[in-house]
């Protein structure tokens, strides 16, 4: 006798049940996945109105009034396109050149508080007691206002009754400097200040990258008989060198903002010798009202950032290991 097969008629039934639950659970899985889309937009959308309004609409008016000489107190009927007209008078204009000068020599406050936060972070990490004490001491000054910083270095850098002009006739000096008075030493001084308020985050920052290393290395080296350079150099630099990547490409951009110090403490002066870009833009767009004039100065400050972040990123594959 043959087995017997079962019907056409009899499997349909099945295939079709299956067919359907399958459909069911695809719909389910659509909307399921519709509602989680829908929430996610729901949760992000108040960032990325905020982000839209407060920064991407800003940046793109920057762009398009740099092409334009207006007054905003006169009105939108005042507006007229100039083109590039702005960018030919800026890089004529010699009060922006100071400026961009002053900028550019301003950058090398960074390379000194890195290094100084690295050797910091490394003696505090391996050498020093009472670490948390260090650690907050020298953070202090990051985290405490700017405006009551300036003011106290306002005090100590005083011409004639200042404490370091004391200090400094004390030890036999008859004319010591008038710090952020004089047009030699103010934009110095300004320097010495930001590289003490940047310290602290740097090395906590550098702590904890130190604090990442793995400790077999410096035992293998100690087998090997190296001493303290030779582990710092070959061990200790290389593993800090994504931090020190990091903190190199956020240090150049802070430099490129710095105002709240010039606000406070030489408005600019003396004769232009503090005055960054920034200042000018401020002073151009809000003292002086030249709305498009100072747009385009923002687009040149852009350019600058952007440039400098792009050659770092392109430089880092030669040192920075990851």
């Amino acid at each position: 006798m043959q087995p017997l097969q079962p019907s056409a008629k009899a499997a349909s039934p099945k295939l079709e049940s299956n067919s359907n639950s399958n459909s069911n659970s695809k719909r389910n899985g659509i909307s399921l996945q519709t509602k989680e889309t829908l929430a996610g937009f729901l949760f992000v959308g108040p960032m990325m109105i905020g982000v839209t309004v407060l920064t991407l609409i800003p940046i793109l008016a920057t762009f398009m009034l740099s092409l334009a000489d207006w007054n905003f107190i006169a009105g939108f009927q005042q507006m007229k396109w100039v083109g590039l007209d702005n960018f030919e008078r800026l890089f004529q204009d010699a009060a922006f050149l100071k400026s961009l000068k002053n900028n550019a020599f301003f950058l090398l406050t960074v390379p000194v508080y890195l290094a100084v936060s690295m050797l910091l972070a490394v003696i505090i990490d391996k050498h020093v007691y009472m670490k948390g004490y260090f650690k907050v001491a020298y953070f202090m000054p990051y985290i405490s206002s700017v405006v009551a910083v300036a003011i106290v270095w306002q005090v100590l850098f005083h011409p004639s009754n200042g404490p370091v002009n004391q200090l400094l006739m004390s030890l036999g000096i008859d004319n010591p400097p008038k710090w952020i008075a004089d047009p030699k030493f103010a934009l110095p001084s300004l320097m010495m200040i930001s590289v003490w308020t940047s310290i602290g985050f740097n090395m906590i920052v550098y702590i904890a990258g130190l604090q990442s290393i793995p400790r077999d290395l410096y035992e293998a080296a100690d087998i090997d008989g190296a001493g303290t350079w030779v582990k710092f150099k070959s061990i200790t630099f290389p593993q800090l060198s994504s931090t020190s990547f990091f903190l190199l490409v956020t240090g150049i951009i802070s430099t490129f903002k710095v105002f709240d110090l010039i606000a406070i403490l030489t408005k600019g002066g003396p004769i232009s010798s503090t005055s960054m870009i920034v200042w000018y833009l401020y002073d151009t767009a809000f003292v002086n009202l030249k709305i498009g004039y100072a747009s385009s100065m923002a687009v040149v400050l852009f350019a600058c950032v952007m440039l400098i972040t792009v050659l770092q990123w392109i430089g880092q594959k030669k040192w920075v290991n990851y």
